[in-house]
């Protein structure tokens, strides 16, 4: 009987502590559902910013020239140094003119003999024709005088063709700038075998002025043709930044919008002129191209990391008493660490800056060390 007791006793000492067990075991799942998230605040304000979107872009020349050989033969001279400014109609590659020279010499004599040959069927044919005025000569004869003079004729042109072929191959040995601009590093040197249209001798580009291209999303096309046809001389909206951060500057003008989107990817190319006085441009050059958009003057900005981002939309947690509101928010310019707002929120509002991944819409929150106001600054 006593031992019965006894473990009785032990049973209800077991189910009093695990029910005690129990009872702190859900108070204290219940407490982090309910307990205030530490957060950081910070107070929405304006600032003064020069928004601008950027693109990458490449230094192409807005006129660029391939020097191919139109004839055969060896490089017998090259007359102007890599790198070399030029101008049009100067001397860059000869090839051997040996045998060019003398076909055209050649032609020449062709055509000096056609024409004395003309010349001769000519007075032949005249004489004749005078001779038939006095019923002289037989008729046959005089039409036989007039064809043979018409195929003196045709010898003739055939041979003025013949110089004018010749003339043009002697001319094509002597390869000339077609434009002004700087030629590059020549691909052929002295000896070198060329044949016409498949050896590249060197290339001429125009380097002042010279363009950037970028691609833009179909969508951005409204935006750029507005800026094409608003744009003055002397607007900066269009700026370079180079790969240290330096900022060329020249200002650029849109100098063409492409005929047609790409079907495959819905983009279109658009080509900025810039003026390149100092060649800081070398074509080939990958850049990035900054344009000026509407976010200009006194701004609404606040820190990046307060953005928030679900299914392609922006928010932002805004503080309302001792819990937060997720408002969602329409961005702007990117800054250094910062961003600009365009919609949803008003300067003086305070919005969670640190510890939004702990956040859900209505919770608590108790304030931790406030931020500064004020974004860091940067364009």
């Amino acid at each position: 009987m006593k031992t019965n007791y006894n473990a009785l006793a032990a049973a209800i000492l077991t189910t009093a502590l695990l029910a005690g067990c129990g009872k702190k075991d859900a108070q204290q799942g219940q407490n982090p559902m309910n307990a205030p998230v530490p957060v950081n605040a910070y107070t929405v304000t304006q600032e003064k910013v020069v928004g601008t979107d950027t693109y990458p872009g490449t230094v192409v020349p807005l006129q660029e020239v391939e020097l191919r050989a139109q004839v055969s033969g060896y490089i017998t001279q090259i007359f102007v140094q890599d790198g070399q400014k030029v101008t049009k109609g100067q001397k860059l590659y000869e090839i051997d003119r040996t045998r060019y020279q003398a076909n055209y010499n050649q032609a020449q004599a062709s055509l000096r003999s056609a024409q004395a040959n003309l010349e001769k069927i000519r007075k032949d044919a005249e004489r004749y024709e005078n001779l038939a005025k006095q019923d002289a000569i037989a008729k046959q004869r005089v039409d036989y005088a007039l064809a043979d003079l018409q195929s003196a004729k045709a010898q003739v042109a055939s041979a003025q063709a013949g110089v004018s072929s010749a003339a043009n191959e002697l001319s094509y040995s002597l390869i000339t700038a077609p434009m002004n601009g700087t030629i590059g590093i020549s691909q052929v040197k002295v000896g070198a075998q060329v044949s016409p249209g498949t050896t590249l001798l060197n290339t001429i580009s125009a380097e002042d002025p010279i363009s950037v291209d970028i691609v833009i999303n179909e969508k951005e096309i409204p935006r750029f043709t507005r800026l094409q046809n608003q744009q003055a001389a002397t607007d900066s909206t269009f700026t370079i930044q180079f790969s240290d951060n330096s900022v060329y500057k020249f200002p650029g003008k849109i100098q063409a919008i492409d005929r047609a989107v790409n079907r495959q990817t819905g983009t279109i190319t658009v080509r900025v002129s810039f003026p390149n006085p100092e060649r800081a441009l070398i074509a080939g050059m990958s850049v990035v191209l900054r344009v000026r958009n509407a976010d200009i003057g006194e701004q609404l900005v606040i820190p990046e990391k307060a953005v928030t981002q679900q299914m392609g939309e922006f928010y932002a947690y805004k503080i309302q008493g001792d819990s937060v509101l997720q408002q969602k928010i329409s961005l702007g310019s990117k800054l250094q660490g910062s961003i600009v707002v365009r919609e949803g929120l008003k300067a003086g509002d305070k919005i969670v800056v640190e510890g939004t991944q702990k956040l859900r819409p209505n919770s608590k929150i108790t304030l931790e060390q406030p931020q500064p106001q004020g974004p860091p600054q940067g364009k």
